[in-house]
């Protein structure tokens, strides 16, 4: 196994872990297991970030290109809108 597909594979399980903990955290009633259940996501997010960033470093991972000034009021007045019934 590469170096490349290595770090995709740790990044995809780190995803994974995160979506897991925002399920978890608010159906959570015990106050000390939710706020340990936040500090290890934070945790997994400060070692997403890392992988992220060896990613881009050596090119394993290129970013969709930013959106456009265009597309960002495009988006905002659809989401902005009253809901149509």
């Amino acid at each position: 196994m590469n170096d490349k597909t290595m770090v995709s594979d740790a990044l995809v399980g780190v995803n994974g872990e995160l979506k897991m903990f925002g399920d978890m955290i608010p159906q959570t009633e015990n106050k000390e297991l939710k706020q340990c259940l936040k500090q290890i996501r934070n945790d997994c997010e400060m070692s997403q970030e890392k992988l992220y960033e060896l990613a881009r470093e050596k090119s394993y991972y290129v970013p969709a290109q930013k959106a456009t000034q265009e597309e960002i009021s495009h988006v905002k007045s659809i989401l902005t809108q009253p809901a149509m019934r």
